[in-house]
């Protein structure tokens, strides 16, 4: 496949699966950064990633079970850092990411 049919594909101004895809992608690292910069450096540093479901539930993945009992005293504070960032979030989910 040509190099530029290829960017065309994956080209998030794009409307198509795959630009779906990046756009997405995209969304949820934005996300993670708003998150992160809500919260000391340390605990900035255990976020792995976020997602926001349909339903208003912020999901946040996290480095290890330590971090995820530190970052559930958190709670408010990510939830007020993902409505700032235009999320409407109503309940926070802290995940623990596989190694």
């Amino acid at each position: 496949m040509p190099a530029k049919r290829l960017g065309s594909l994956i080209n998030p101004l794009n409307n198509g699966e795959l630009a779906d895809i990046v756009r997405r992608a995209r969304d949820m690292g934005a996300l993670v950064e708003a998150l992160a910069q809500s919260l000391p450096p340390d605990e900035a540093g255990s976020l792995v990633a976020a997602n926001l479901r349909d339903d208003g539930e912020l999901v946040v993945i996290c480095r290890s079970p330590a971090w995820a009992a530190r970052l559930r005293y958190e709670a408010d504070t990510l939830l007020d850092a993902a409505r700032r960032h235009g999320a409407v979030a109503n309940r926070l989910t802290i995940r623990v990411a596989r190694p």
